[in-house]
């Protein structure tokens, strides 16, 4: 009976092998159907965000649309709906509304904020070349002093005008060079034309970038971009213009002229109307904050979308 020892110490062993290999397939289709749940789970959840934001922005863009409502006005001020900022709120509130909705029970808690800015507030980059593709001298000038209001070297106000004439000379004319840098389409993108990113973030409040020229709203912007754009007047003078916006909003460009008292040659830089606005959403779902920044253009009361960013991160604030 002897040789049936190692016989029964091999059948242990391969018994063990098999229970090893079980155990390992088992924790590997366990895992594999956990992370299907979770890729499944994250999914959703962004699909469910970008539904909720897209909504947000369609109802921003009723908000701009009711605004350009010919008894509104054609003027745009700080003191009008859009410009009120909507404070972090539990969507349940939204759908609860909706008597006949359901959803406010069983979606996800979820939070929803937002606010439509005037990108006709900051001075547009855009506004730097010209229809010919050359550098603008009293837009550069106009930089230059803003920049000199926020404390930036003024270089780099010549170093975004050469940078932007670069990138937005079409290739083929004679000022065009061989290697052109890309055209930006945000402001973080400026650092392709050799703008220090210290510089920059002090200067991103103040400046956008538009298609097309654009007149700042006097309106809506700050004491420095109003300063700069309107050449013969000082960073006390524009914060006593801002000081009497905020009682009497400037209805006509004729309003500016008497509040001058003087007629300035850069006029047609200023303006009492926006075309172009700035849409921001902010969705907290469970762990995760979804922002959304959209570029939308009035044109009388049609809107359009120029542009939508999104950023998914982790809430920290929690």
């Amino acid at each position: 009976m002897a040789p049936l020892r190692p016989q029964r110490g091999a059948a242990l062993l391969l018994a063990m092998i098999i229970v090893t290999l079980v155990a390992t397939l088992a924790v590997s289709m366990v895992w594999q159907q956990w992370r299907a749940v979770q890729v499944e789970t994250a999914e959703r959840a962004r699909a469910q965000s970008a539904w909720i934001l897209s909504g947000a922005l369609d109802w921003a863009g009723l908000i701009l649309k009711e605004d350009a409502r010919p008894s509104a006005g054609q003027v745009d001020h700080l003191g009008e709906p859009w410009a009120v900022p909507l404070a972090e709120a539990r969507l349940s509130t939204f759908l609860a509304a909706d008597k006949d909705n359901n959803a406010a029970d069983d979606g996800p808690e979820a939070f929803l904020s937002g606010s439509i800015s005037d990108a006709q507030a900051r001075f547009n980059l855009r506004n730097l070349i010209d229809a010919k593709f050359e550098v603008s001298k009293d837009d550069l000038n106009a930089l230059r002093r803003l920049c000199e209001n926020v404390n930036i070297a003024v270089n780099v106000a010549d170093l975004l005008a050469n940078g932007m004439k670069m990138a937005y000379t079409p290739p083929g004319s004679t000022t065009a060079v061989a290697n052109p840098p890309l055209q930006p389409k945000r402001i973080s993108q400026l650092t392709w034309l050799g703008v220090d990113a210290q510089a920059l973030q002090r200067l991103e409040p103040y400046v956008v970038l538009l298609p097309t020229e654009t007149p700042i709203n006097v309106n809506t912007a700050s004491r420095e971009v109003i300063a700069a754009v309107i050449p013969d007047m000082n960073i006390g003078d524009a914060e006593r213009l801002v000081q009497y916006r905020q009682r009497t909003p400037f209805k006509k460009s004729q309003d500016l002229t008497t509040f001058l008292g003087r007629a300035s040659e850069r006029m047609g830089k200023v303006d009492i109307a926006t075309r172009y606005f700035e849409v921001r959403g902010r969705l907290r779902l469970n762990d995760r904050v979804l922002e959304q920044r959209s570029l939308v253009e009035r044109n009388q009361r049609t809107i359009t979308v120029i542009s939508t960013e999104r950023i998914n991160s982790t809430d920290r604030e929690r």
